[in-house]
């Protein structure tokens, strides 16, 4: 009879601690070029949770950051998105009523646990001679750039263009809408997302520059090879501030908020800032930005807030239906 009640609680014990293992599935729906990151964070983070006794599994889809917020809205089962820029994060609150519209307040540095900036990649030795913004505009030159209306890299590559234009000598609004209607003339294609617009220009050979995020362009040069690009900072360029947020309406119904939660934490831990400086995006930690501060020159940056008034004006002033973009951009003329 003892043997029988030892069993008994034995297999109540194995029972309970089955009971509080997890086993938990979570989709973080990003942009373009973070492919690589997210696949090294997620095997961090997994190994984390394993040793607590739980077996997460992360899977990720990546587009243009403006393509994969409409398709959260539409319906796909984002537990956490990870896009370019808050305006994007914005409209699934307010078009999909998923996350509150305070969304950007409940982590810190404005819910971005990273940042980067736009620079130009360039063939080897840079035989065109592109050192700056106004270089852009060169007769016959060509610029490989995305959409800005699907792609957060695009919209920050644009502002940023934009912002050079209006800080020149004698320089305003009216000349800074010329210098990039002028630019987007040089554009001989736009594709939705940064990644596609970098094959182009790495696989193809369409163009004479990429305008790139920093982590895309060292990780061109990494795969490439052989110095056949490099890197060239303009004069200045631009903060992007790429957040992250947890899809309320679906975690809560996935039941995945808990662990929906700690991933994004786990993004501002020392060993997760350590794997974005290994993939080029700029860490906020400030040690682990010391560390690696060599690959990551200073030069002077126009902020969202400062220099456009914030994302909201940005995006209905520049790219929503009938903005600026629209008013600039007419393929074909």
């Amino acid at each position: 009879m003892k043997r029988i009640f030892f069993l008994l609680a034995v297999a109540s014990i194995l029972a309970a601690t089955a009971a509080q293992a997890a086993n938990i599935s979570l989709l973080n729906v990003s942009y373009d070029p973070t492919r690589e990151l997210y696949q090294q964070i997620n095997r961090a983070f997994a190994d984390q949770q394993k040793a607590k006794g739980d077996t997460v599994t992360i899977s990720n889809s990546h587009g243009g950051s403006g393509s994969q917020a409409r398709s959260v809205i539409d319906g796909l089962q984002a537990d956490v998105v990870t896009l370019a820029l808050a305006a994007d994060i914005d409209a699934i609150a307010r078009n999909g009523k998923l996350l509150p519209a305070d969304w950007q307040k409940r982590l810190p540095q404005n819910s971005s646990p990273y940042t980067s900036t736009v620079v130009f990649l360039v063939r080897k030795g840079n035989p065109k001679q592109i050192k700056d913004w106004g270089d852009l505009v060169k007769p016959g030159l060509q610029v490989i750039t995305p959409n800005p209306k699907t792609s957060g890299g695009a919209r920050w590559s644009y502002l940023a263009a934009w912002d050079w234009a209006a800080k020149q000598p004698g320089g305003n609004a009216q000349k800074a809408k010329d210098f990039v209607a002028r630019l987007y003339k040089q554009v001989p294609v736009l594709d939705s997302g940064a990644r596609a617009a970098t094959v182009n220009f790495t696989k193809r050979g369409l163009g004479d520059v990429l305008l790139s995020w920093e982590d895309e362009a060292h990780l061109s040069m990494k795969e490439m090879g052989g110095g056949a690009y490099q890197i060239v900072y303009p004069s200045r360029s631009i903060l992007a501030e790429p957040p992250v947020a947890i899809v309320d309406r679906i975690v809560d119904r996935k039941k995945t908020r808990a662990v929906a939660e700690a991933y994004l934490r786990f993004l501002y831990t020392p060993q997760a800032q350590e794997i974005v400086a290994r993939n080029y995006f700029r860490p906020r930690d400030p040690a682990v930005l010391a560390k690696y501060g060599k690959q990551f020159p200073t030069l002077p940056l126009a902020t969202i807030d400062k220099d456009f008034g914030g994302w909201a004006k940005a995006q209905a002033t520049h790219f929503a239906n009938g903005g600026v973009f629209d008013q600039i951009y007419q393929p074909g003329r």
